[in-house]
């Protein structure tokens, strides 16, 4: 991966935003009649990959469900990072990283550069200040990658931490300034965004995302629709990146291609 070849931005150009989600849940293994294993978790992202070639270009592993696992997790995921790539799929790492100093640019080393863990794409918090998280930039200014700040997520409890203000702004709309900021005209930095609630009760607005890339989680089973993004996003909603991943997962490993074409006809919508 180089500065010269963003497979992020490629893949959007080449397939559209839809991403998958690699989910090996407890719960999805065990509806797939699959141990819930390191096995059984290559099995089912196995299926979802091959599912996935040629129709969408960006996968998102959720890294807690390999971590689970201890180093053979940790192993599987490697393989399943390999593989996507060979599959010429862009890789969302969700593993929502965030430290200061030598900490944080040893998590940028390990999900940027070209290790075994190597992905397209970091999910990362900002709670130890926006500036702690610059070793992650830096490297994703190098590699060619994007780096997508936790804003505003899609969890119920979020509003407890996210309705807070500064200087008169909500958190939300000051980490998207920073976020705006940094980037400049690179797709260096990104902000993670929930689709379930209006850009309005998360404290933000639509120009607050312009010329930003929006990782947005909550469509599918957790309720959002795709053929709202444009209604919930608005004139930001061109470089939106919806993810779906349990109702991809719903008919088992024979209906995954077909459940993934259905979303991409609702996004069409």
């Amino acid at each position: 991966m180089s500065s010269s070849t963003p497979r992020l931005a490629n893949a959007v150009a080449t397939f559209g935003p839809l991403c998958v989600g690699l989910d090996p849940s407890p719960e999805s293994l065990a509806n797939w009649d699959l141990p819930d294993s390191p096995a059984g978790a290559l099995e089912m992202c196995s299926v979802v990959l091959e599912s996935c070639t040629g129709l969408i270009g960006i996968v998102k592993p959720q890294v807690g469900f390999f971590e689970r696992f201890g180093a053979s997790g940790v192993s599987t995921l490697e393989t399943v990072i390999n593989d996507a790539h060979a599959a010429g799929l862009a890789v969302i790492a969700d593993a929502k990283r965030g430290d200061i100093g030598s900490t944080m640019a040893g998590y940028a080393k390990a999900w940027l550069t070209d290790g075994p863990l190597c992905s397209d794409a970091l999910t990362v918090t900002p709670y130890q200040g926006f500036g702690s998280l610059e070793p992650a930039f830096v490297q994703a200014d190098v590699s060619g990658a994007t780096v997508f700040v936790l804003c505003a997520t899609s969890n119920s409890d979020a509003e407890t931490i996210q309705r807070a203000t500064l200087d008169g702004q909500s958190l939300p709309a000051t980490v998207a300034r920073y976020a705006r900021e940094r980037t400049g005209t690179t797709d260096t930095v990104g902000v993670v965004v929930g689709a379930t609630r209006s850009l309005a009760d998360s404290g933000l607005d639509a120009s607050d995302l312009e010329g930003l890339y929006v990782l947005s989680p909550g469509f599918g089973a957790q309720g959002a629709e795709l053929s709202r993004l444009r209604e919930i996003f608005g004139s930001a909603s061109a470089r939106v990146i919806p993810s779906v991943s349990r109702s991809v997962l719903t008919d088992g490993p024979t209906g995954v291609r077909e459940q993934i074409a259905r979303h991409l006809q609702e996004l069409a919508l």
